[in-house]
This record gives C-alpha cells, structure tokens and sequence, in this order.
C-alpha cells in the first residue's frame, strides 16, 4: 500500500507566532471564540487533515501583556467541535500529574462516543512550578517523578476504558435484561500513585480507547512513548537530528515489544506562505519586527533557569549552561534551544527572532512549491510519518496551507484526496482497534 501523509493541524489562538495577535487581521479575543475554532476546524477537515490538536496547561501561561492568554479547556471546546464537524479527529491535551484517571476516563470516553471514534489525548506530565502550586504543591516533581506517575496513570486508564467489554449491554427488552454484569471488570488497581476500585461508568467506546499521542523528547519522554504512543509531536530543527529521532524512537518502539508502523512521528513546522519566496521572507520579517523583545527575553531566561537580567541581546547565549539532565523542567525543548543557538552562532536577538514562530519548531517562509518540497524531503528520507502543522497566523495561515500546499502535496501522490471510507481517528492513522485485556489469555 502507498505511504501516505498524516497531517495534524496545531490550532492556537491567533496563530502561533507570539506577534501574530498584533497584526491588523487577527482578533485579540480569539482565543475564547467557538466560532473563530469552528471555522479552524471546518477548514482542516475542509483539507481532509487527520486530526487537530490543542495544547493546554493548567496554569496561566506567561504575562497578559504578551499575547492573548487564557484558553478553553480543551476537551469542552472540542466536544463543541465534534458536533460541528464530521470526519476530523479531535486531540486534547491532558496532564497526568493534575488529573485523576478514573474522571479523565471517563471524559475521553465521552468524547470519543459523541465523536463517533475521533477522539486523541495528547498525554503530558506538565513542568513548570506554577502549575504544581496550582494543586497545593510547592514545587514541581521530577523529572523521572512524573513520567513514573504517568506509567501508572496510563495503565489505571487502559484497564478502565476496557473495564466494558464491547457486548456488555444486551438490551433484551423481552427478557428485561438491559446489560450482562459478568461483561465488566473492575481494575481494583491499587499501585504506587492510584487506588481504583470500580468499572468505568461509560460503555466501551466505539476506538476501545482515544489514539494516545505524546510529545515529549527527553530520555524519559522516548521511553515512555515507546511503551505508550501512537502518535509523537516532536519539535526537530534538522533533517538530520528528526532522521536520528525517527530512528531512535522507531527501535525503542520495537524493542518494547510493539509494532514501529503502530507509532507516528509527527514534526512540527510552522509555515509561512507567500506567492513568491520574497513576499513570504516580508511577512516573516512583518511578524518577528511585532515581537516585544523583553517579554521574550523574560521567557527565554525562564527557559533557561536564568535569573532575570542575565542575557545581553547582542550576545550569545553565555557558557556553562547546566546540561539537560540537570533541568527538571522540559528538558527536550531546553537541550533544542541551547543547540540551536550555539549551532548557528546566534545572538540572544537572533535566536528570540527565531523561537517567536514556534518555541523551538521548525519554522519555514517560503512558497508553497518550497514548503511542499521540505515535507516531501523529511517524510521521503525518514525523518516523518507526517506533520504537525501551526500556521503562524491563524486563520489566514491555515487557510493558506489547506489552498496553496495542499493540492501540491496531493498531485504529487503523498496525501489522500478525501477522508473515505475510514472513519475513527486510529483507522485514519492506520491502526487497529485494541483488543479488550480482560479477554486476552495470557491476561487473565
């Protein structure tokens, strides 16, 4: 069967470029508009995409004087969204250190049901002390920590989701029988983090379970991906360093007993469009002169545990950075960054200029025949299984990609034309519809 491009639209507000809310287009009060990701949404499914995604944390994120803050919670918005399209997979994130399984289960099951099987859970275990004192906590936990919680907090799930098994209601109306008690299997987990008694209180969902996706770089995040992922969003600067992490993450998948076909890694890349490679370097240009340099700053010395006031913006970044294993906070993204600087010989305002596009993802101004050709390259030359796309500036940039790149990467055989007859979110990413546990001999 022909290899085919899977692509994931990664919605943000007004795009992800910090500076995108300030252009004359965009609405500063996108990001609590359900009509503004209705449209979003209707527009990727309009480009037969996959799925959209939508990130999520449980903390204010940054200073209100940046860009647009706040958001919806995720999994409300995209149930809006199931209801408002009809084919498009729908992807949430969801931390695994903020939340409990049984309740988000139960949520993902929800959506998964009223979505007709199109349901994906981004799973994350959250860095960042703000959000740990959210939740009564002093400081974050480590590293290691929370991507042990996370372990257990993934299996708790599986075990509900399949706690149902699919023919578990008769609904024998003659015989006054709605459903058979002997179909459902309570965890009675009991572990290290979690003390799960009972059955999901929602039936079996019509994928057994969402597509499970995962976006963490780091050891720990590539293990735990291994173990779990259907689907990774990764953040690569190179063809070389995305072949290398194709590679890696298709081995460990392997050596953990799993299919590599069964785990999809999916770069971000955030394309800027123009009609000619001039007009897309102005409007690059056009974005990076809106950034507001010391709020960006004050993010990237966050990044880099600095102290406030430590970087010069005509300097490089300085030496003796504490390498990654010393971060307990995204430890992925920090060791990009610092490479990238230092690869490129940027300046503290070079590299800002660099990341305002999309935090350390690939960023792209082109045509569209150039940005088709860098995706063309890194899914030909084993560095993709396809995309996470985020338009700089939304929703003209999503518009752009789905009118102008789109088409060029069908004729040249590398997407679908139309959905089809596939209809979950597992069968557009090519893959099976998980047995139940319960019913595996070697389980029970």
């Amino acid at each position: 069967m022909t290899r085919r491009l899977h692509l994931n639209a990664f919605l943000m507000d007004t795009g992800h470029h910090e500076a995108s809310w300030r252009l004359p287009e965009s609405d500063p009060h996108a990001h609590v508009d359900l009509k503004h990701y209705v449209r979003l949404a209707r527009t990727a499914e309009r480009g037969a995409f996959d799925s959209l995604f939508l990130a999520d944390g449980p903390q204010l994120w940054g200073s209100l004087a940046q860009r647009p803050a706040g958001a919806l919670e995720p999994l409300t918005l995209l149930t809006a969204l199931a209801t408002a399209t009809e084919h498009i997979g729908l992807i949430a994130t969801a931390s695994t250190s903020y939340n409990s399984p049984y309740n988000l289960a139960r949520k993902f099951a929800s959506l998964d049901i009223i979505s007709g099987g199109r349901a994906g859970w981004n799973i994350v275990t959250t860095a960042g002390a703000e959000a740990a004192r959210n939740f009564g906590l002093d400081a974050e936990p480590a590293h290691a920590e929370r991507y042990a919680r996370a372990a257990e907090f993934l299996d708790v799930a599986l075990k509900l989701w399949d706690s149902w098994e699919d023919d578990a209601v008769v609904a024998d109306k003659a015989a006054g029988v709605w459903g058979d008690d002997s179909r459902i299997h309570p965890p009675r987990h009991r572990g290290r983090y979690f003390s799960v008694a009972g059955a999901l209180n929602v039936p079996r969902t019509p994928q057994g379970y969402p597509l499970l996706v995962q976006a963490g770089s780091s050891e720990d995040g590539k293990a735990f991906a291994a173990r779990y992922a259907e689907a990774v969003f990764t953040a690569q600067q190179t063809l070389a360093g995305a072949q290398a992490f194709y590679a890696d993450l298709k081995a460990r998948t392997a050596q953990a007993g799993r299919n590599p076909e069964h785990i999809k890694v999916l770069p971000g890349i955030v394309p800027v469009l123009g009609s000619t490679e001039a007009e897309a370097r102005a409007a690059e240009q056009l974005l990076e002169d809106h950034i507001v340099t010391d709020h960006a700053v004050a993010r990237l010395e966050s990044l880099l545990q600095l102290p406030s006031g430590s970087l010069d913006l005509d300097a490089r970044l300085p030496a003796g950075l504490p390498p990654e294993s010393a971060v307990e906070g995204a430890k992925s993204r920090y060791t990009l960054v610092v490479e990238l600087a230092r690869r490129e010989k940027l300046t503290v305002r070079q590299l800002i200029g660099r990341l305002g596009g999309g935090r350390g993802h690939l960023t792209f101004a082109g045509t569209p025949e150039q940005v088709a050709d860098q995706i063309e390259t890194w899914f030909g030359q084993g560095a993709a299984d396809g995309f996470n796309i985020m338009p700089a500036v939304l929703p003209s940039g999503l518009d752009a990609f789905v009118d102008h790149v789109v088409p060029l990467l069908r004729a040249r055989g590398l997407f679908r034309d139309a959905y089809g007859p596939r209809r979950t979110l597992r069968e557009r990413y090519g893959l099976p519809r998980p047995a139940n546990q319960y019913l595996n001999p070697a389980f029970a």
